[in-house]
């Protein structure tokens, strides 16, 4: 039986959507996420019964922006915390933001930023060759 996607999921569950995973061993690196739990105070689980770890989706997504700042972008961890205490640090331009509850960054958005780019490019190009 499947869980709703508003259930809180256990460590093992965040670990597996967030992709969290040992290479070498192919087992889930949960250790990774109660580290962090210590170092971002954001992430901190429900702890039930038999001291299970529970996080609710918000608590996820927030996951998954650190392990994107750290992994993806190569941020340090002071980093990530001063992100992540501070939201308007999290702007990128005038118009697009990555913020905790924006988890991705429109599609949209991203293709007509590339597009006006590519055109840039080919006017620059344009001009350079006369």
């Amino acid at each position: 039986m499947e869980k709703k996607s508003e259930a809180y999921k256990t460590i093992g569950e965040v670990a597996k959507i967030v992709g969290l995973i040992d290479k070498k061993k192919g087992t889930l690196s949960t250790h990774t996420i109660r580290f962090w739990e210590k170092k971002f105070h954001q992430i901190k689980p429900i702890i039930l019964s038999g001291r299970r770890r529970y996080y609710s989706n918000k608590k996820i997504h927030i996951i998954k922006l650190i392990k994107f700042l750290l992994k993806d972008k190569g941020m340090t961890i002071k980093g990530v915390k001063a992100m992540l205490n501070n939201p308007k640090s999290l702007t990128l331009d005038d118009t697009t933001k990555y913020s905790v509850t924006n988890q991705s960054l429109e599609k949209e958005k991203i293709k007509d930023k590339i597009k006006k780019i590519s055109k840039i490019i080919d006017e620059l190009r344009e001009l350079k060759n006369g």
